[in-house]
């Protein structure tokens, strides 16, 4: 991802906290001493938690719909369907399923083991972590904080302070709708991030760029913190000679300009032939007009760029290549218009760095080979995408790449699915939450054993001396793994 999260942390994060000068201190302290007592592991507690957030969203939500258009000029559609709605299935789906999730998990036996109690039980890992970006300041804020309450963590909430308007309503109402004695919002940039980092905490879950990420797994490792990464990178989108070109134009112009391209998971460059080129140019143009009018600035469906730093990247990147649809901007309104670059080069910026907005660079190929090629000399990205009226070739594309997550003939529609998780591989991050898959990541699998203290007699065969048939005997009972849960 772009830097989405804190930019410019201190150099040294690993260091220890400067004892009186520490703002974060009693705070941290509190929730420590909180888990310490055992009060957010009851499922009870829990499920009033979920509940209260799931309160908040309900009863706030023109208020975080106020907060996410003035931030990134952002819709009611797309903040109903991409940050409310998802946050809100997915405490819906923690809710239902909180208990089963929680329970022990019975595991096979062997002989020696079969009349014992062997099972894994999920526990919460403490005093959790979760660093926001801005982007989609209200879904990847929550949807990991349902994953780490429905655990029975206490949760230290950082959001960016650069979606101003979400960050104030998450800091001055959210808290009011959980136990404050378990959860702290805190505030600030990049020093006090850098600062916040010095502390031990349990977990941590970052989502931003890589460079930043690499700042946070520094500053997790002085106290051999366990961390998820969600960062980005740029993801390809394959698009064969056989496909219909205004199909995949629709497809790829709606979640390339969705939230004006400022999505970790949208397609940053096109592969394909000039062939294709040449019918996809005029199907993205017809595609574009019929989104966003003759006037995108003017649409209200169309967002805007977070801040005038991040505009002036963008615009810079219009020079790369030659301009074959849009190109148009606006410094005071931080718009740009929805783009399409041709003619560019591998090397050029725009093909080495995370785009983040609403420009899409097309690179040609000459077919599905060049183009796994080209994609595999590069970081493994967090999404990847192909289109192809043959099975074989989107398959072949899928068994031949890695990515974090894939879509055939098919843009991030898998992002609304809880069943699926959300992660990168590689340059791309670590990790990965929604759904049950947010549970298990905030929840340490603890193996546990419970044995008799009787019996001893049948447990002589283990201990020395030992002799050749207590080996055969042991070696027999050992392999004998039992598929039967007790």
């Amino acid at each position: 991802m772009s830097d989405k999260g804190s930019k410019g942390l201190a150099k040294d994060p690993g260091s220890e906290p400067t004892p009186g000068m520490d703002p974060f201190t009693d705070t941290l302290q509190r929730l420590r001493e909180a888990f310490g007592s055992g009060r957010t592991r009851p499922a009870e507690f829990r499920a009033a938690q979920l509940r209260g957030l799931g309160r908040f969203l309900r009863e706030n939500k023109q208020l975080l719909q106020g907060a996410l258009a003035q931030d990134l000029h952002k819709s009611a559609f797309e903040g109903d369907v991409s940050e409310i709605i998802i946050c809100q299935n997915e405490v819906d789906l923690a809710l239902k399923n909180l208990h089963a999730w929680m329970k022990d998990e019975s595991v096979a036996k062997n002989l020696f083991t079969q009349l014992d109690s062997a099972f894994i039980r999920k526990e919460p890992f403490g005093l959790v972590l979760i660093v926001a970006p801005w982007n989609y300041p209200v879904n990847l804020t929550l949807v990991p904080l349902v994953g780490a309450l429905a655990a029975g963590n206490c949760v230290v909430l950082k959001p960016s302070e650069i979606s101003k308007g979400t960050e104030k309503v998450l800091a001055e109402v959210l808290p009011r709708y959980l136990d404050q004695s378990c959860f702290a919002v805190v505030l600030g940039g990049p020093e006090e991030t850098g600062q916040l980092l010095k502390h031990k905490f349990d977990y941590i879950l970052f989502t931003g760029s890589p460079r930043v990420g690499k700042i946070i797994m520094a500053a997790a490792t002085k106290h051999l913190t366990p961390v998820t990464l969600e960062l980005g990178g740029k993801n390809p989108c394959y698009v064969d000679d056989d496909c219909d070109p205004q199909t995949v134009a629709n497809r790829v112009a709606w979640f390339r300009y969705f939230n004006t391209g400022q999505t970790c998971v949208a397609p940053d460059y096109v592969l394909c032939s000039p062939e294709m080129q040449a019918r996809l140019l005029p199907a993205l143009q017809s595609a574009i007009t019929r989104f966003y009018g003759e006037d995108p600035q003017s649409s209200p469906d169309l967002g805007r760029i977070i801040n005038h730093k991040h505009f002036q990247r963008l615009r810079d990147l219009l020079s790369c290549g030659r301009v074959a649809i849009g190109g148009q901007s606006d410094e005071s309104e931080c718009y740009i218009a929805p783009t399409v670059l041709v003619d560019v080069q591998e090397t050029e910026p725009v093909m080495q760095e995370e785009i983040f907005g609403p420009i899409l660079p097309i690179m040609n190929v000459r077919g599905l080979d060049e183009a796994i090629d080209f994609i595999n000399r590069r970081e493994k990205p967090l999404a990847l995408y192909a289109f192809s009226n043959s099975n074989q070739v989107v398959n072949r594309m899928l068994d031949r790449t890695s990515s974090g997550s894939f879509g055939g003939n098919e843009g991030f529609m898998y992002m609304t699915l809880s069943s699926m998780p959300l992660g990168g591989v590689g340059n791309s991050g670590m990790g990965r939450y929604h759904g049950k898959f947010s549970f298990d990541t905030f929840s340490h699998h603890r193996a546990c054993l419970l044995s008799c203290s009787g019996l001893e007699k049948l447990n002589a065969i283990r201990y020395p001396p030992y002799s050749e048939w207590k080996q055969q005997l042991i070696s027999w009972a050992l392999g004998k793994q039992s598929c039967t849960l007790l």
